[in-house]
């Protein structure tokens, strides 16, 4: 049996990878060494859901004072003051950052701030020259936003620099209907921005339930935002280059944008032409339109790993790739690309590995949100999955709160439910509310237990609540 240097080496310092490493080390009593070449805590704590909930947070502020004077409270329109919220959240993520750090040390796992690539089956190199041999290599990685393959794409940003901006743009063009692009046309809206969406599909939230995407765009444009579906854009360039650009737009000072991408910008106002043949000026464009996994020149198949067509890891049940002592969690195998994922399939590793509990991961009915405003909330199929499998009932209801319909808003909301007609169980849930996101959490705890549609009919309704309508609907709005 050979010497390594460890049991085990994980490449990547974000949520799954140092769930692992600390647990492999503090439970199991490996020997474990991290490498992490940027900030620990990865995309979810530096660049993702914290900073960009905390966003969330900040942009629904702008609607309380109109709705307090409708609740009768004396209350005057205030202002957004960006680089204070900035600075508040640099210093939160870089507490969360130590906080990482100091796990990872409490455990005794050794850290190193290098980037890491695979040299073989049980070697690891840094970027400082050193070679590290491990018994267990785990890559954790994640992932990253990519650019479109436009002219002048390198003129506008990706969502990891968007916390990065020195001062809001005045205007600004979102690309992409995802979750992502669609999150931040609502936070950038909230917070005094001028947005604008181009979608080349259909409907925004592609793979979510189609009356829940739906009524979301619906708020979204109510809300302000210009939302355009079945448009893309063939072309950027900085507005200073453009023939017409004094025709169209004045010029608005430039800002220097920089994230951890390593695409820094200073194009200033960014004209853009659509499929459409329009034209038009934005102060600034954020292309997201999807996200990649972190594999380049990493060695992975150099030593034999096998890469998909994304450039994600193929693994199987255990997380395990081609190459049996190497293992792949996270975004980077491009499975369930969650936060809380990642970690489960951290913890499902370190039991299969190092405690001799062979555990494969479970990736059916995982709850998850779209912080959009209002909130999405689901688990489980879609309606449309769900019919294409066996007969279903829908039960579905959409209404204005009380909040909202007290203060003279026309803002909806819905909750919906997806039932097998054979087994009676909950098939799905899908929730478009204030805090859907805290709701769909209990629900999810139900529908992964098999709970029938009965067994929601039994419990007794929270009055007056948004939530009490999913134990209060009796008849199918549909079936299939």
């Amino acid at each position: 049996m050979p010497d390594f240097d460890y049991d085990l080496f994980v490449i990547g310092g974000g949520s799954g990878g140092v769930r692992a490493a600390r647990v492999a080390a503090g439970e199991a009593g490996a020997k474990v060494a991290l490498a992490e070449e940027d900030r620990y805590g990865g995309t979810c704590v530096i660049r993702g859901c914290v900073p960009k909930k905390l966003m969330v947070f900040a942009s629904e502020y702008a609607d309380v004072p109109g709705m307090a004077r409708a609740y009768g409270w004396d209350i005057g329109d205030g202002a957004f003051d960006w680089s204070k919220f900035r600075g508040k959240l640099e210093d939160e993520l870089d507490r969360l950052e130590g906080v990482y750090r100091g796990l990872l040390k409490g455990s005794g796992v050794d850290m190193f701030d290098a980037r890491a690539t695979v040299s073989g089956p049980h070697e690891v190199t840094l970027s400082t020259g050193e070679t590290k041999s491990a018994k267990h290599i785990l890559v954790a990685t994640g992932g990253r936003p990519i650019r479109p393959d436009l002219p002048g794409a390198e003129c506008g940003i990706v969502s990891d620099d968007i916390f990065h901006l020195d001062a809001l743009p005045k205007s600004i063009l979102i690309i992409g209907g995802g979750y992502i692009a669609c999150e931040f046309a609502c936070i950038l809206n909230g917070l005094g921005v001028e947005v604008t969406q181009y979608y080349r599909g259909a409907q925004i939230l592609r793979g979510f339930d189609d009356e829940a995407r739906g009524l979301i765009a619906d708020e979204m444009r109510e809300a302000g935002i210009d939302l355009h579906t079945g448009i893309n854009i063939v072309e950027a360039r900085p507005a200073s280059e453009a023939e017409d650009a004094e025709s169209m737009s004045a010029p608005v000072q430039a800002r220097q944008i920089g994230g951890s991408t390593g695409h820094p910008t200073d194009a200033g106002p960014i004209w853009i032409k659509a499929t459409n043949g329009k034209t038009k000026v934005f102060d600034t464009v954020l292309f997201a339109t999807g996200r990649a996994p972190n594999t380049k020149d990493m060695g992975l198949e150099e030593v034999g790993v096998k890469l998909g067509r994304q450039g994600q890891i193929e693994v199987d049940a255990y997380s395990q790739t081609a190459v049996p002592s190497i293992y792949a969690i996270g975004d980077v195998t491009n499975r369930v690309n969650l936060t809380p994922v990642a970690i489960r399939e951290g913890m499902a590793f370190v039991e299969t590995v190092f405690k001799g509990n062979k555990t494969p991961v479970d990736h059916e009915l995982i709850p998850s949100a779209v912080f959009t405003q209002p909130e999405m909330g689901t688990v489980g199929m879609t309606e449309e999955e769900a019919e294409r499998q066996e007969p279903i009932e829908t039960y579905c209801t959409s209404f204005r709160p009380m909040q909202s319909a007290f203060a003279g808003r026309t803002k909806r909301v819905l909750m919906k439910l997806i039932v097998s007609a054979e087994s009676r169980k909950v098939l799905g849930c899908h929730i478009v509310a204030p805090n859907a996101a805290e709701m769909i959490q209990l629900a999810g705890v139900a529908i992964k237990m098999g709970a029938t549609k009965e067994d929601f009919d039994r419990t007794v309704a929270v009055h007056p609540t948004m939530s009490e309508e999913i134990v209060t609907m009796r008849n199918p709005v549909r079936t299939a």
